[in-house]
């Protein structure tokens, strides 16, 4: 039964005001879906999401239902690079959650399709998902072409840092890069958050098999969003609701397959902030404890070589799936209304893998080259938890995107309070080989949590500097970051966190494969635990720093917002 069937008997007025839009005295008794996307002019990888929301109602229509289409357009973390608008990325995550849950609310719908490519809209759409818990499908926006030779849009990096470097480049270096930097629609050639979160809906079951980084040129995409609509009504019918699906069977699963490719640390984040919403307890040890086991097979950029494209050329997740099933639980149920392991039957059948390899063919790139055997793989996992002195609740490394030699480190702090003033550092050569940067007071309270992809690519790109300076924040990283990166440190400054108490000069030592991260000396002298201890609770008696006064939605989130070890949610 129509599930607004009772509301249009309260108030007749229900009925008129959508027969006032081009539904008819049909539409108003069919199963009706709220078709949520993020549409709009912010970036690439929302411009074309309207042309998938279109296959979506058709899909719907097929199957018996009436569509209604609502938006609530996300924003780019690349357009807020550098300045002020960085601060409001993460809490636009909690806003679309929050906008969506409006749309559904307020008026009763049989089933929900959820459309996205990025960063914080996705992760937005599974939270909002989990709290409406209808039944409901989530279509990826699909990836970029890439760049010229093979390169991506990550190379902004470079060229921003020589842009402020007298006579290190050129206008016509620049204007090429600004042509084909994002040559197309679609999420971010590499496996940065974005494309790591389309992985993470479908490793979940939320997302059609095979649906995760499709390019969005290809007319794959489209036929995976009319399947899609088609999907929503059979969940419908079925009555499987989004925490049929999203159980902790299915969250492990996604942490499986996030470890195997070499996910972005911010899935730390967004997996925790959108079990929370169903009342799962996902504790980040849970990826420390899965990363010791995953091997990561995933030679995929930043992490590795190839792009988002030719990964799905490869197989994409079902490939990944398929070859680590023996650590995954098949029986979860999905978007399909079957289990994992009827879908991986089902994409063997349909031989989607030989027929994407041979667009990878194209490339002269082999399968095993994207994904590699688990038989000859060394490194497991990819993402590691560290705690100590700095860090009592918690941190995270992504490990798989830095060298042997930076896995344990030791060097003198430079300390800085803002993202701004460490890359200006950076920039003007004032950081000396071996250095371990502190960038504090950027956690959820502080200033929102902004990412630090400015300050690292500027490490990475300076020949001086790259593969023996570390960075240590409260912050968060981009999923493009690349170097010895330890992220998410908890508590943050902002919430009295050791973090807070670190001065230039004293001495840092991080440990990843002991999974530790320790102040080990004052001043430039080797100092005993206990000693630190005593130093930092000195000055913890100077207090902290005031944060600047917020306003708005950003005042909202800074106020309220949790540890970074909890989702960073509200």
């Amino acid at each position: 039964m129509q599930k607004s069937a009772k509301e249009r008997l309260l108030w007749s007025q229900f009925d008129s005001l959508q027969i006032g839009m081009d539904w008819d005295e049909e539409d108003i008794v069919r199963p009706q879906v709220l078709i949520e996307d993020v549409f709009g002019d912010s970036h690439p990888g929302s411009s074309h999401l309207n042309r998938l929301a279109e296959q979506v109602k058709y899909g719907v229509y097929e199957k018996g239902g009436k569509p209604a289409s609502f938006h609530a357009t996300d924003i780019c973390d690349g357009c807020a690079q550098g300045h002020d608008g960085m601060n409001y990325i993460l809490a636009s995550r909690e806003t679309i959650a929050d906008m969506v849950e409006l749309h559904a609310m307020a008026t009763p719908w049989d089933a929900l399709v959820l459309i996205s490519s990025c960063d914080k809209s996705l992760p937005a759409h599974l939270m909002a998902a989990a709290r409406i818990d209808i039944p409901t499908i989530l279509v990826p926006g699909g990836s970029m072409r890439p760049a010229p030779y093979m390169t991506t849009s990550i190379r902004a990096g470079d060229i921003s840092l020589r842009q402020k470097k007298k006579d290190a480049i050129s206008d016509e270096e620049i204007r090429e890069f600004k042509l084909t930097g994002c040559p197309s629609e679609g999420a971010c050639q590499f496996l940065g958050t974005a494309s790591t979160m389309q992985c993470m809906s479908e490793a979940l079951g939320m997302s059609l098999p095979g649906s995760a980084l499709a390019p969005a040129t290809m007319h794959d995409i489209l036929n995976l969003s009319r399947k899609a609509g088609r999907a929503a009504m059979n969940l419908y019918k079925k009555g499987i609701k989004a925490s049929d699906i999203m159980t902790p069977a299915a969250f492990r699963n996604a942490i499986i397959v996030h470890s195997a490719i070499g996910g972005s640390t911010n899935a730390t984040l967004h997996l925790p902030a959108i079990a929370a919403e169903l009342g799962i307890d996902l504790p980040v040890d849970l990826f420390d404890e899965i990363n010791h086991l995953i091997p990561h097979i995933g030679n995929i950029y930043p992490g590795g070589k190839h792009l988002t494209e030719s990964f799905w050329f490869a197989g994409g997740i079902p490939r990944v799936q398929l070859m680590l099933k023996d650590y995954l639980d098949l029986s979860v149920m999905t978007v399909t209304g079957k289990t994992l392991g009827e879908n991986l039957q089902d994409v063997v059948k349909d031989n989607f893998l030989s027929r994407n390899a041979g667009y990878l063919a194209n490339y002269g790139i082999d399968v095993d080259e994207v994904v590699r055997p688990v038989s000859s793989v060394k490194e497991i996992g990819s993402l590691a938890m560290l705690k100590g002195n700095i860090a009592p609740e918690g941190s995270v490394v992504k490990y798989g995107a830095l060298t042997e030699e930076m896995m344990v480190h030791e060097g003198r702090a430079r300390v800085y309070d803002s993202e701004e003033a460490c890359y200006g550092a950076v920039v003007a050569g004032e950081v000396d080989q071996g250095d371990v940067l502190v960038i504090r007071y950027e956690g959820p309270r502080g200033s929102g949590m902004p990412e630090m992809l400015m300050t690292t690519e500027a490490i990475v790109c300076d020949e001086r500097l790259n593969g023996t300076v570390s960075l240590i924040t409260d912050g968060r990283f981009s999923g493009a970051t690349r170097g010895a990166c330890i992220g998410h440190v908890s508590p943050e400054a902002a919430s009295g966190g050791p973090i807070a108490f670190i001065r230039t000069g004293d001495i840092i030592r991080y440990d990843i494969p002991g999974r530790t991260l320790d102040v080990v000396g004052i001043d430039g002298v080797k100092k005993t635990p206990e000693e630190v201890a005593a130093v930092f609770a000195q000055r913890a008696k100077e207090g902290i720093i005031p944060r600047p006064k917020r306003k708005g939605v950003l005042k909202k989130y800074t106020d309220n917002a949790k540890s970074a070890m909890k989702g960073a949610g509200l």
